[in-house]
């Protein structure tokens, strides 16, 4: 079976090449291209002899995607990428330009099994877990294509990254590997629909990135509507995991709140929700819904919405209104994918 290169740690590079009958300084040469140069082949490696690339090449599996598609917003300037992977598979990034710095929010599987209401990733179910390198080169890929550096990951985008656990890990660990591209833990969100054991797992990995929670409700029942993994955990299960990761990592919790217009948008869930987390160390991300074709959601009026924060603020907790970026290049997760399938098998 094919070595996966570029999701291999550096130690794991090094036995590798080693294993090839090659110098232990070719690990690091080869390892250098991949994540600090960020090159998209091994042709580019240009200090490399063509012996050790022919070697790479028969043994190895040297991972970039191709772009599909990219679509600029004449908003916001937001980039929309959907990549084509090696077996055919579409998956979607979004490159973000911020005051304080570019994002890309990535992919971590092939479509997602969470079946949450509200998301156009879940649609189609689930194809496959992504592999770490393909992780990496959706970051690495849209530098090349901008041509500036990334300075924050979201993983946000298509999938339940709790759901591709160790990959995740795997791919944290190559991000913020100080051989390569060095990015801070700190930088590094990853957003998670509430699958409990897998967050009090990563608790004990004690990380320090921000873990972000998909809430979007007040209550269990409202939350059972929304979300069917609230049927397998509960939301005080959810909030009970949540405050342990506090307690291991000291890291703040973020909850993302999706409000839907006549669903959980009223003050009385703005109350509910503060007597929920108002125990925690914690911070609410506000989200207008993103309407999607097959789902009858509509967005409230920013009044609404301001009302709820007021609301939220009044009783102690921080709060803020996502900034939208992208809604005319269908910005939100798995919009690009399911139009570019449907479009496919037309």
């Amino acid at each position: 079976m094919a070595t996966d290169l570029k999701s291999l740690n550096y130690e794991e590079l090094t036995e590798y090449v080693l294993g090839l009958g090659e110098p232990k300084f070719r690990a690091k040469q080869l390892y250098e291209w991949m994540h600090v140069k960020r090159v998209d082949s091994l042709e580019a490696m240009t200090n490399l002899p063509k012996s050790f690339k022919e070697k790479l090449s028969e043994d190895g599996i040297y991972t970039t995607l191709t772009p599909a598609a990219v679509l600029v917003s004449k908003i916001d300037g937001t980039r929309k990428y959907l990549w084509r992977l090696s077996d055919g598979n579409v998956i979607e990034s979004v490159f973000m330009r911020y005051h304080h710095g570019n994002s890309v929010c990535i992919s971590s599987q092939v479509g997602c099994r969470m079946g949450c209401k509200f998301c156009a990733s879940t649609l189609d179910g689930l194809a496959r877990n992504m592999t770490p390198s393909e992780m990496l080169e959706q970051i690495y890929g849209i530098e090349r294509e901008v041509g500036e550096k990334i300075s924050n990951v979201v993983v946000m985008g298509c999938g339940e990254p709790m759901d591709n656990f160790d990959n995740l890990l795997k791919f944290i660990e190559l991000l913020t590997d100080e051989h390569g591209m060095h990015m801070s833990q700190r930088n590094l969100t990853v957003s998670t629909c509430g699958i409990v054991p897998r967050i009090l797992q990563l608790a004990k990995k004690h990380l320090q990135i921000t873990l972000a929670i998909s809430l979007h409700a007040s209550s269990n029942e409202q939350r059972k509507e929304l979300m069917p993994i609230a049927e397998t955990f509960s939301i005080d299960k959810l909030l009970d995991a949540c405050r342990t990761y506090f307690e291991e990592t000291g890291r703040r919790i973020t909850f993302e709140y999706c409000v839907v217009a006549g669903g959980n948008d009223t003050l009385e869930d703005a109350t509910r929700l503060s007597n929920l987390i108002q125990d925690m160390n914690c911070h609410v991300n506000l989200i207008p819904v993103n309407p999607i074709e097959e789902r009858t959601f509509k967005q409230p009026t920013m009044d609404a919405i301001e009302r709820f924060k007021n609301r939220l603020e009044k009783n102690g907790i921080n709060v803020t209104i996502r900034r939208e970026m992208g809604r005319d290049i269908n910005g939100a997760c798995g919009q690009l994918r399911k139009s570019y399938i449907a479009e496919e098998n037309s």
